[in-house]
């Protein structure tokens, strides 16, 4: 246990008779127990395997590899369609947690030996990403944005393109457009300040 982490299991929440019975669960598997994102993230020679986090209607396990485990009981679950890597197991009481305990372990152990193995994520590239027209307007109309925007990250990319995408109306994405320029020439990404 890291005392770093106690917090999170002691601040009241909905979930915490969850949290602490998953605690239990992954500490018995021999990862390491750290913060990071203000949730207990369980480590394997320092590399993310799992981490606990809640949510209004649910609390999960959240595996940064998810998308490369056999999932036989086809209990992960991808949040959107755009999250690429990370899947998680979700839970609404502490009885989901005992009854599927021995799973969680073998999807865990099952996690840890494809950190071990080294194996990644082969990831959709920017550019199968969805561009909405509006941003292919200003791209085609501003030399010095699309310089600007093809200057940034993949990542930083990506955020844009899912940013704007997620608007369901032209006068939104447009306005979404206009609002992250100034972000782009300073070579952040959307949500970056």
């Amino acid at each position: 246990m890291n005392p770093k982490v106690n917090f999170f299991f002691d601040k009241d929440s909905q979930w915490q008779s969850c949290y602490k019975k998953l605690r239990s669960i992954l500490l018995d598997t021999g990862l390491t127990e750290e913060l990071k994102w203000g949730c207990p993230c369980y480590t394997e020679n320092k590399t993310n395997v799992v981490l606990i986090h809640g949510f209004k209607e649910y609390c999960a396990l959240l595996f940064h590899k998810g998308a490369l485990l056999k999932d036989p009981e086809k209990i992960l679950i991808q949040q959107t369609k755009n999250v690429q890597s990370a899947r998680q197991i979700r839970f609404t009481n502490v009885q989901e947690i005992i009854d599927l305990k021995a799973t969680i372990k073998s999807y865990v152990y099952e996690a840890i030996e494809v950190e071990k193995a080294g194996l990644e994520v082969t990831y959709k590239k920017t550019s199968e990403f969805n561009m909405p027209d509006e941003f292919k307007k200003v791209l085609d109309e501003k030399s010095d944005v699309k310089g600007a925007f093809e200057a940034l990250t993949p990542g930083r990319q990506r955020g844009y393109l899912l940013h704007f995408s997620q608007a369901k109306q032209s006068k939104t994405r447009e306005s979404r457009i206009e609002k992250c320029i100034p972000l782009i020439f300073e070579g952040k990404g959307w949500n970056e300040r």
